[in-house]
């Protein structure tokens, strides 16, 4: 499990790297599927409006070509004497009777002939109980039962149209039954307009549709309605006879607002509809899509699945390959610098990858060798002290810095970030070269807050800005000397323990004068501590605090003392959720 454990942290990059290609690969192969079929059906919705419009358009032309024809016959029939003499008179004798029905069987076979493209039969019915027609054999079933109809009935309400209606006595239970659809007149005398017979034009509902089976298909279908709502043909033969107020409530919604297609759950399926309303009719011809049938058609979902499948594939394994060459390096670079932790300066990496980490690698060795060059001269320097215990003492601080330091930087490069790790490692550079020499040797209050500044921004790039650092400097003050990181410990301390039970907060750094010394202010609103408030001065000493755990921190206020005397040091003022402030006091030096 430990091994484990190291593996994950040394190929943590990697492993998140490629989990969040994996998610970003599948996301975008869902999105741009997704909305490839969202394209493709405001595609197919464009141009279906448009090419079903023009089929209606054939479909209705059809119509009209039929409807021309039963017209021109139902005229002839009108202006026939002969007809009309044999539906007025009554029968004389059976030679009379004979001969006119001769002459009219013999006047309805010419007047067949302009319907003669179409299985129609004509059949007339007069008010003296004559009839005729031309083909019995399927409508009418019986002349006396169709005198009393609701077809004869509904065509003398309006005797002068041409009414269309389905024969509802023809439909029957049989699945093999044919229905009639009848167009029907009233015959009128034309100075009273009396009617003196009804004239009818019957043609089977599987010869009607014919008018737009060619049109239809799988998903695909044609509904004749009339302003009943009654389906009056259909492709679809089960529909016939039933009632569809719900479409014909669409239909008219279409032809009132002038609309192309609607998009609407009709029958238990999403369809889009189309409608025309055919006025010699009185019909309205629907034309509904199976909207899911017609776009599984038209995009194959497995295949493109298929297909989104094996690009995430082939993407995964070229990002593998190419993140796990990228991160090899790194991982390699990573596993080498920990060495350092061990206090192993001499850990130097081999330069490998790409011109980043070959950069970084570069700048790992350098700071090496800078570190052993200031740790040589520091050995140097403390066999030089005149005072074993100052030197000791110095030698505390700066190692102890380095170290935090040097922690800060290898998290940093284990995060990966390039840019902020060449900065990082720039800003560690800098706080190197300005504290690697002489020990002895004291540094400007300028020089020590681009320190400070170099400082606080390793450690705002390793745990966030939440931890605000500002600078209030006199200016008078900033050509004076300080012992080098004589604040440093104090930011790092309030860093480290003042916030450890806050997200935020403030570290507040003064510089100024007060009478004849030099004072450097430390203040932060973090947790505070017991036992260092104003009225207690006897615990405000850092000899015995255990605030000053730190061998940095502990022994700044014994090297300011051995320094310069005991009226100089550090005091501390805190307490418990009020913050801390940290003064140190030194004398003022120029050189």
């Amino acid at each position: 499990m430990r091994r484990l454990l190291d593996k994950f942290k040394y190929h943590g990059l990697f492993i998140k790297m490629f989990i969040v290609t994996v998610v970003s690969i599948i996301s975008v192969s869902l999105f741009t599927s997704l909305v490839t079929i969202q394209m493709s059906e405001r595609l197919f919705m464009n141009t279906f409006s448009i090419t079903n419009s023009k089929i209606i358009s054939q479909i209705q032309a059809n119509f009209e070509s039929f409807n021309y024809s039963i017209v021109t016959a139902s005229n002839n029939v009108l202006q026939n004497g002969t007809i009309k003499e044999f539906l007025t008179n009554p029968d004389m004798d059976t030679l009379s009777t004979v001969r006119s029905h001769y002459e009219a069987s013999q006047q309805m076979k010419r007047i067949q002939s302009n319907v003669a493209a179409y299985p129609v039969t004509i059949t007339i019915s007069g008010m003296n109980r004559k009839s005729h027609s031309t083909d019995s054999y399927y409508w009418p079933s019986s002349l006396e039962k169709l005198r009393n109809s609701m077809l004869t009935v509904n065509t003398l309400v309006a005797p002068k149209r041409l009414i269309y209606q389905l024969d509802k006595e023809s439909i029957t239970n049989s699945s093999e039954a044919d229905p009639v659809i009848v167009a029907s007149r009233a015959l009128m005398e034309r100075t009273s307009g009396n009617p003196y017979g009804v004239l009818y034009f019957a043609i089977r509902e599987s010869d009607f549709k014919r008018f737009f089976t060619n049109f239809t298909s799988d998903g695909n279908d044609v509904i004749i309605l009339d302003r009943s709502g009654n389906v009056v043909s259909s492709n679809r033969h089960e529909l016939i006879g039933e009632e569809a107020h719900d479409l014909l409530g669409y239909a008219k919604e279409i032809e009132q607002k002038k609309i192309n297609v609607k998009d609407v759950s009709v029958m238990g399926k999403n369809r889009l509809v189309l409608s025309e309303y055919l006025p010699t009719y009185d019909f309205y011809l629907v034309n509904l899509i199976d909207k899911q049938m017609v776009l599984s058609q038209m995009v194959d979902v497995k295949r493109v699945a298929l297909i989104c499948m094996a690009i995430v594939f082939v993407a995964l394994l070229i990002v593998f390959l190419i993140s796990r060459r990228l991160t090899k390096s790194l991982t390699l670079l990573a596993r080498q610098m920990s060495g350092i932790t061990e206090n192993n300066f001499d850990n130097y990496i081999t330069v490998t990858g790409s011109y980043e980490i070959k950069e970084l690698g570069h700048a790992y060795n350098y700071m090496l060798d800078e570190l052993n060059d200031y740790i040589k001269k520091l050995i140097q320097t403390q066999k030089d002290q005149r005072n074993a215990e100052l030197s000791a003492l110095q030698m505390q601080i700066n190692p102890h810095f380095l170290y935090n330091t040097l922690a800060s930087v290898k998290i940093l490069v284990q995060q990966g970030n390039k840019e902020k790790a060449a900065a990082t490692i720039n800003s560690l550079i800098s706080l190197l070269q300005n504290t690697v020499s002489n020990i002895s040797e004291t540094i400007t209050v300028e020089q020590e807050l681009v320190n400070l500044r170099n400082y606080v921004f390793i450690n705002h790039v390793r745990y966030g800005e939440q931890i605000k650092v500002d600078y209030f400097v006199a200016e008078d003050c900033l050509s004076y000397h300080v012992p080098k990181l004589i604040i440093q410990p104090f930011i790092e301390n309030a860093f480290f323990h003042a916030f450890h039970e806050r997200n935020e907060g403030y570290i507040y750094v003064l510089v100024s004068r007060e009478a004849n010394a030099l004072v450097c202010e430390v203040i932060d609103n973090g947790i505070g501590m017991k036992g260092f408030d104003n009225g207690n001065n006897s615990q405000s000493s850092v000899s015995s605090s255990r605030f000053f755990s730190g061998i940095g921190i502990r022994n700044v206020h014994d090297r300011v003392a051995l320094l310069y005397g005991e009226e100089y040091g550090v005091t501390i003022v805190s307490n418990i959720d009020e913050g801390t402030r940290v003064k140190i006091k030194l004398p003022l030096l120029h050189t």
